[in-house]
């Protein structure tokens, strides 16, 4: 049998922290001269830390952009410490793929210092066979890199995946990548997921079973 794969995104489907991700960059910009606001927090968020940087302060050179990503990563970290909890059905779908042979990414825009910290406290560091996280990458979602490279340090087709995600350039870039992608109604209304190409829109991980996923593959 071929080998299947499982790319989950981090932020908004096995957990979330989008509560702490945006007091993070609210204290940033405080601290260096911009505001983010809930509406922009949300068009930007699933989207890599230099893009976002770039459109609040595009004339910033790229050791200042390197330097304050570093820092609003460690805001968060210090925000978030021992409040991450894993989001409803994450748990059981993981364990559930892992037993049913599939093998398993995360394939995030966040840091790998924010990827270790989020599965150990969740108790899901030991559950995945790759992580792909921003220094992975040249190009951050829309483009499909993320999940490419997840697809390949698996051994996997990218026909043969499945993302998870809950951001639009998330789902976008799974399209792109030639891959299945199911999202999750955590940071974006239905409509809007449907609208960028989702192949199964779902309000939490709980709805689905092995037979829903397995459906979407044939």
């Amino acid at each position: 049998m071929a080998e299947k794969g499982a790319l989950f995104d981090l932020d908004g489907v096995l957990i979330d922290s989008s509560p702490f991700h945006f007091a993070s960059w609210v204290k940033l910009g405080e601290e260096i001269g911009f505001t983010m606001t809930p509406e922009l927090f949300r068009q930007t968020f699933g989207r890599r830390n230099d893009a976002i940087l770039r459109r609040f302060i595009p004339d910033a050179t790229n050791e200042q952009i390197a330097a304050w990503s570093e820092r609003k990563e460690a805001l968060y970290r210090q925000l978030a410490a021992g409040k991450l909890t894993p989001l409803p059905g994450a748990r059981e779908l993981v364990r559930a793929l892992k037993g049913a042979g599939f093998r398993l990414a995360i394939a995030s825009s966040t840091p790998h210092q924010n990827i270790a910290f989020a599965l150990e406290q969740i108790g899901m560091a030991d559950a995945f066979d790759a992580l792909v996280g921003a220094e992975d990458v040249t190009k951050g979602k829309p483009d499909p890199e993320v999940f490419l490279t997840a697809a390949k340090r698996l051994g996997v087709p990218p026909e043969r995946c499945i993302v998870f995600e809950d951001a639009i350039a998330g789902v976008i870039a799974a399209k792109r990548g030639g891959m299945k992608c199911v999202a999750v109604t955590t940071t974006n209304p239905r409509d809007a997921l449907v609208e960028a190409g989702a192949d199964l829109v779902v309000d939490s991980l709980s709805e689905l079973s092995l037979e829903r996923l397995t459906a979407l593959q044939c």
